[in-house]
C-alpha cells in the first residue's frame, strides 16, 4: 500500500529518514526515478541515506509501478518518492492502489532553467510542472503541499489558486 506519494527533488535525505519515516509508519522506500535507477553510485547513496529497518529500493517510474502493482507491496506501507510532478502523476495514474496521500514536498529549486514560477518556499514549478500538477490535483484533490510532518499543510487547490491570481 502507498502511505503517500511525495514530490522532493532530494529524494532521500534527513527530512525523509527522520520525520516523514517516522509520521507514515512507513515500512519501505521507494525511489521511482529514471536518472537514479541507472546510476549505481547514486542508488548506494541513497540506500544509504534511508533508515537501516527499511527496506529502500530505487527504481526507474515504469519499474517502479510495476512493483507498485504486484500484490506483495500491498502488504507493506511505502513511501514512493519521485523528483517530479510528472513522475508523480505518472505513478498515480499508473498504480492500481491509490496513494493515501500525495505531498509536494520540495521541487523546482535544483537545475532551475529561469520559466519557474514559485509557489512556496519549498517549490519552484516550470509551466509544464503546473500543468501536471493541476492534472494530479484535479486527481487527487487532497494534495498538499508540505516540508516535513510539523509544518503547516496548504492544499494544492489552494496553492494553484494563488497563482491563478
Amino acid at each position: 500500500m502507498i502511505a503517500a506519494l511525495r514530490v522532493d527533488e532530494r529524494l532521500i535525505h534527513g527530512q525523509i529518514s527522520m520525520s516523514w519515516s517516522k509520521a507514515l509508519k512507513i515500512k519501505g522506500i521507494v525511489v521511482a526515478n529514471d536518472k537514479a535507477a541507472a546510476d549505481d553510485m547514486q542508488k548506494m547513496m541513497l540506500k544509504m541515506a534511508a533508515p537501516s529497518d527499511l527496506k529502500t529500493i530505487v527504481l526507474s517510474v515504469d519499474n517502479a509501478i510495476e512493483l507498485l502493482n504486484d500484490e506483495r507491496s500491498k502488504q507493506m506501507r511505502l513511501l514512493v518518492i519521485t523528483t517530479t510532478v510528472k513522475d508523480a502523476l505518472t505513478i498515480a495514474d499508473g498504480v492500481n492502489e491509490k496513494p493515501e496521500q500525495v505531498n509536494i514536498g520540495n521541487a523546482g529549486k535544483m537545475g532551475a532553467k529561469g520559466d519557474e514560477i514559485t509557489l512556496t518556499k519549498e517549490v519552484r514549478l516550470s509551466p509544464d510542472e503546473i500543468d501536471y500538477l493541476r492534472k494530479l490535483v484535479d486527481e487527487y484533490p487532497d494534495t498538499y503541499f508540505q516540508g516535513t510532518p510539523n509544518m503547516e499543510k496548504h492544499s494544492g487547490k489552494e496553492v494553484l489558486q494563488k497563482i491563478d491570481k
